[in-house]
């Protein structure tokens, strides 16, 4: 669902979280937040899973895990911030009591630190390699008058390239239960060895498809209807993926040739958005536009194709319609294969996206007929950054010409 940043350069950190409800909820019990701190290069994820499901345990979850990530991000100590959470939350009208269980990540980029605290949740899982990491866990045994004797563990370490980390609700230990194979549930122990089955046998799978891979074992497990809220988050530490999003003419006809240079040089997927800036980089390079006649979606103009570039199509209609999937965009979302759903297909499975946007105006899009909600490419462009950083956490540069 969500991705991060890199670290010194070396690294990029994927975060994603996949979710399936306790069967016929329509709303998940379970919650992932994270938070990014982009002054301190850090990344808070925190998976909290409320009492129970549907609705009531969605609120409990949510407030537990935006308190969670909120504390952490201003360096409260693990201990003061679970005793506020716990202090916080509504108590249950019928069993008296308000619990909420969760598991806390905050990783310092620049340092490669790595701090996780833990309440009730499975104990959460580091793969090095293709192996497990062992880890030191403290306790954390809390003392205030309503939470006295409630037990926390935590832990840190310093991450390496490669290095996963899993963490999960109990849906997954618990699926399966009372089940001829697993009567006692599949066991947090079974999901390790099943996590590293798949590391084993795909060595660079994405954070996102090695947590849909368990999240998928654990509702096969239940023989594909929940007993149970399924939550499996993951982090990986990771090679970075780059690409290159280039829309609008530069402001001054000279500058045609740093553009052209721009694109020839840059070592990962190329987009080029509108007719303008592809006859630029065609002419630049001295390669060809081959145009498609297939119209994939009938409210956007065909892409085209040039020899070095992964992808061109028409410029601030698919630019709009990039902008309007990336905002509604969650885990239940089927691309199509139009233009705009092909750059969102492209800027999701990459990592370090530099964008370069021309800032001479296109007379075209001064025309009063037009829409009105079509934008000028500026515009347009930003809010997808922003979307890229803020909703998916993705690390963007904005170069204007």
């Amino acid at each position: 669902m969500k991705k991060y940043n890199h670290m010194n350069g070396s690294f990029y950190v994927e975060v994603n979280c996949q979710q399936d409800n306790y069967e016929n909820e329509r709303i998940c019990g379970d919650v992932f937040v994270t938070k990014r701190v982009k002054e301190e290069g850090r990344i808070i994820a925190v998976l909290s899973d409320g009492m129970g499901h549907g609705v009531k345990a969605n609120i409990l979850a949510t407030l537990t895990s935006t308190l969670a990530a909120n504390f952490t991000a201003e360096h409260k100590d693990f201990k003061t911030t679970a005793e506020i959470i716990m202090n916080t939350l509504p108590v249950c009208s019928v069993k008296k009591i308000s619990y909420s269980t969760f598991t806390i990540v905050d990783i310092n980029i620049n340092t490669g630190e790595v701090a996780i605290l833990e309440y009730d949740n499975p104990e959460c899982f580091v793969i090095r390699g293709k192996v497990p990491l062992k880890l030191t866990w403290e306790k954390i045994i809390l003392d205030s008058e309503n939470n006295k004797g409630k037990e926390l563990r935590s832990t840190k370490f310093t991450v390496q390239k490669e290095d996963r980390i899993l963490f999960w609700s109990d849906g997954i230990s618990q699926s399966g239960l009372g089940t001829r194979k697993y009567p006692f549930g599949w066991g947090i122990d079974e999901a390790k060895v099943f996590a590293l089955s798949i590391v084993e046998q795909t060595p660079f799978i994405s954070a996102r498809k090695l947590a849909r891979r368990i999240v998928n074992m654990a509702v096969m497990n239940d023989s594909y209807h929940p007993k149970d809220d399924i939550s499996c988050a993951a982090i990986y530490f990771r090679e970075p993926r780059k690409l290159l999003i280039c829309s609008g003419p530069p402001y001054e006809k000279e500058r045609d040739v740093e553009l052209g240079e721009i694109v020839r040089q840059f070592e990962g997927k190329k987009i080029l958005c509108g007719a303008t800036t592809a006859d630029i980089i065609s002419r630049e390079l001295g390669e060809t536009i081959v145009d498609n006649f297939e119209f994939e979606d009938p409210d956007l103009p065909p892409t085209s194709n040039m020899k070095g570039i992964d992808l061109i199509t028409e410029g601030i209609l698919t630019l709009s319609k990039v902008s309007n999937i990336l905002f509604n965009f969650d885990n239940n979302t089927n691309l199509g294969r139009g233009p705009a759903d092909q750059i969102v297909q492209l800027l999701l499975k990459s990592d370090k996206i530099k964008m370069v946007i021309g800032t001479r105006i296109n007379i075209a899009h001064q025309d009063p007929n037009l829409p009105v909600e079509l934008e000028i490419r500026r515009t347009v462009m930003k809010r997808i950054a922003r979307l890229l950083e803020e909703k998916f956490l993705k690390e963007v540069t904005v170069i204007y010409l």
